[in-house]
This record gives C-alpha cells, sequence and structure tokens, in this order.
C-alpha cells in the first residue's frame, strides 16, 4: 500500500468510512421492495416504509437506522447480531453529522478577516470508522447500509483496485497537460497533491476499503460468518474435476445460457490500458475460461475489471488446489473473486477438490521470499515477523474468498447478477 503526502487541507477534507486495512471487498447494494428470504445475502431484498421518526434530530437517525435494522431482522432477512446493531448506532450520529456537512471550508478557507475572533478557526471534520473484522460478519452490509440513508449527494462508494486505477488515470491526464520540455531541461512535478485537491473537491464522504486514515477504530467481529449460513442455492454452480460428466454439464449449462444472447461463441479482445487480453471462448454476456487463462497469465486487477463490466457470467475451469508452489496464481484468483464478487458476476467452477480445501498455505518451495528479505537486508527477527505478516494476510484473503465464493452460489446472487434481467425490470 503506498502512503502519499498530502497537503492537510486535503487530508482532512474528506470524511472517510473505511474497511479492512488489506483485506475487504465490497459493493453497493440498494434495496428492492420485496421481502423474501433468510440469512447474510437477503438483507438487501427487504425493505420496509419510512421511519415514522420525523425530527432532525440526532434521535431521529438513530431511530431510523435501527428501526431498519430491526425489521430486517423481523422479516428474516438478518439473524439479530448485537454487534451489527452497536456499530449501526454509532454510524448513525456520523448520518446525522453528514446532513450539512461540506468539506469546502477545509481547502478553500475565507480570506483573513472574514472570520470573527469569536469564531476563530473551523471546527476539524468528524473522524471516519475503521472497520474490521472475520470474514462475513456483516462489515460491508453495515458500510452499505450506512452509505444508502446518508443524506449527502457529495458521496462515493469505492472498491481499492477501481480507486487506485482512478487515481492513475487522472495523473496520467495531469502529465499529458504538462508543457513539453525542451530537449535537456529539467522540470519536477509532483501530481498527487492536486490529484489528491480535485478528488476532496468532489467528495466528502468516501466510503473505502483497504485503507486507514483519520479513523474511530470498531471490530464487528461475532464469531458467525453469514455467508456459510443455509442459504436457496441456485442449482449446482461448483463442480468437481473428478466428478462423471462434470465437464458435460458445464457445456450444456453454457449452451444453455448462450441462447439468450445475441451473440456467436468465439473469441473476445479485451482493450485493457493499451494492451489487449485474448479471451478464447465468449458468447454476449458469458465467458468461459481456464484457470490459466485468467490467472496463470500476468493478468491483474485492470483486466479483471474489464472483464467484470463486460461480462455478467464467467465459467473458470480446472482450477486446481492452490498451495504455495502456485502462490502467483492463488493471489490472482483472490483478486479476481474480489473484482467479480464486488461487481456481481455470476460464476461456475469446475475444480480440482472442493471448496473448503482449495485453499493449502503448505508446499511449495519459499526460495523467492528468502531472496527477497536478503534484497531488504532483513533477517532473524525482523524476516520472521514480516514472513508472518505475509502469511496471515493471505490466510485471511483466502478465506475471504471461499466465504464469497459460498455466497455467490446462493440463488440470490444468481438473480441479482442477471443484468438482462434486471436491465427489463429498469426499463419496465
Amino acid at each position: 500500500m503506498a502512503a502519499y503526502t498530502v497537503p492537510a487541507a486535503a487530508k482532512y477534507s474528506k470524511y472517510v468510512l473505511l474497511k479492512d486495512a488489506f483485506l475487504t471487498s465490497n459493493k453497493v447494494y440498494r434495496l428492492s421492495a420485496i421481502c423474501a428470504g433468510k440469512g447474510y445475502t437477503s438483507w438487501r431484498t427487504c425493505s420496509s416504509s419510512a421511519s415514522s421518526c420525523s425530527s432532525e434530530s440526532p434521535a431521529a437517525d438513530i431511530c431510523a437506522i435501527s428501526g431498519h435494522y430491526d425489521r430486517l431482522v423481523q422479516c428474516g432477512s438478518l439473524q439479530k447480531d448485537a454487534q451489527q446493531r452497536n456499530v449501526l448506532l454509532q454510524l448513525s450520529q456520523l448520518q446525522h453529522t453528514l446532513k450539512n456537512y461540506n468539506n469546502s471550508i477545509h481547502f478553500n478557507p475565507p480570506p483573513p478577516g472574514l472570520h470573527s475572533k469569536e469564531k476563530g478557526e473551523p471546527a476539524p471534520p468528524p473522524k471516519g470508522f475503521y472497520l474490521y473484522g472475520d470474514v462475513g460478519t456483516g462489515k460491508t452490509m453495515l458500510m452499505d447500509m450506512f452509505y444508502s440513508r446518508v443524506e449527502n449527494t457529495r458521496k462515493k462508494r469505492v472498491h481499492f483496485n477501481g480507486f487506485m486505477l482512478d487515481i492513475h488515470q487522472r495523473i496520467h491526464r495531469r502529465k499529458q497537460s504538462l508543457p513539453k520540455r525542451k530537449l535537456g531541461e529539467m522540470f519536477t512535478y509532483d501530481p498527487i497533491s492536486p490529484v489528491a485537491m480535485e478528488i476532496s473537491d468532489e467528495t466528502c464522504l468516501l466510503c473505502f476499503d483497504e485503507f486507514q486514515d483519520y479513523c474511530h477504530t470498531i471490530c464487528v467481529d461475532s464469531g458467525i460468518d453469514y455467508r456459510r449460513l443455509d442459504n436457496v442455492a441456485a442449482g449446482k454452480l461448483y463442480y468437481l474435476t473428478g466428478e462423471p460428466g462434470a465437464e458435460a454439464f458445464l457445456n450444456s449449462l453454457f449452451e444453455e445460457l448462450a441462447l439468450s444472447q445475441k451473440s456467436v461463441t468465439g473469441p473476445r479482445f479485451l482493450s485493457v490500458l493499451g494492451r489487449k487480453v485474448t479471451l478464447e471462448k465468449t458468447c454476449g454476456s458469458i465467458a468461459d475460461c481456464t484457470f490459466d487463462e485468467l490467472c496463470s497469465r500476468p493478468m491483474g486487477a485492470s483486466d479483471y475489471l474489464e472483464m467484470a463490466r463486460l461480462f455478467d457470467t464467467v465459467f473458470i475451469r480446472h482450477v486446481p488446489v492452490l498451495t504455495l508452489t502456485l502462490k502467483d496464481q492463488a493471489r490472482r484468483f483472490t483478486t479476481l473473486i474480489d473484482n467479480f464478487y464486488d461487481n456481481k458476476v455470476r460464476v461456475v467452477l469446475l475444480a480440482a477438490t472442493p471448496l473448503d480445501q482449495l485453499f493449502v498455505h503448505t508446499g511449495g518451495d519459499d526460495e523467492r521470499d528468502r531472496q527477497l528479505l536478503d534484497d531488504l537486508g532483513l533477517s532473524g527477527e525482523a524476516a520472521a515477523h514480516l514472513t508472518l505478516f505475509t502469511a496471515e494476510e493471505e490466510i485471511f484473503a483466502f478465506q475471504r474468498t471461499v466465504s464469497r465464493l459460498m455466497e455467490m452460489q446462493t440463488e440470490s446472487y444468481w438473480v441479482k447478477g442477471d443484468r438482462s434481467r434486471n436491465k427489463k425490470r429498469m426499463n419496465t
């Protein structure tokens, strides 16, 4: 994670709600008008009438958001969780503060003399929140519930990968706009500060993952992975390589889904940041890929984000057991699933082992890691701490991936990922 020096005005000019420092991925969800289903994934399908609290006081906001949570519990969309409710009570205070909050005073201060001595300096901006906890404990849900109820139009909900791509594009545009240098002329330009100011000027609430800043810290960890609770499955979407007829089942499902596509089956070329990425078998919004095609090539978040933009269903065949021997491929796979989950892409997998046995943090040769530690001049206790941190980070990422893949097999997730169905609903 890169750290940039930002002027104080930019640093404190946006309100930031944060999640796990390096290991979470999130998505904004809108509540529909239907109340159905039970478990972690179905809370978004249960909407209720507006709160009877009409006051502008903080108590009214607490009443509204906690009452909404209680109704979701009553209709069976959520399981009662005291920690989640406590977090919402704290977030409701922020919700009230943000109603009339504007960060412009922090990076566009009035000229000297306009402030009376009694007023003094403007009050510091409110602190953000940093939510952390085990996988599937409701951090994404709480963030989305909070975001959907903030009555401030200058808000943005972003994921780490998309945010960093946006940063790089802004930096590139600024560098392109600079006057051409003469041969031999030295010129130093730091685009980070103006880009930070640009983002601060656009938003005062940033709901963001994988970063920590000026925040209160809250643990959301009831010990329950709600994605693993019983949910209605969307048919069979996870096949084992050794199962008789598994390949044939995937072939039939692809052909069935392809019937609704206004396209022919064939390769497709994706343009990603000036590069061409080829997918050998696609049909409209469906891609049929192998694990090697997606994770053994030098691909990253930008490629997977482009896939998520173009496809609502992706078949991933021949996923191996992911040991340390395949560390690079395993990291790409977690990034792939993070981006697909964040954009509600549906997946059908053919793997070598059951889902809960897919990641094995043993085996392989750690020679490259030892060489890296040597290059960094680290040894002894310092090297041990770094290696342990990396291992813990990867294990958490793998656990999150398994948890998300379980949710991605539910009927609720599958239905929400059908973009053709959603487009028809929007048109009507």
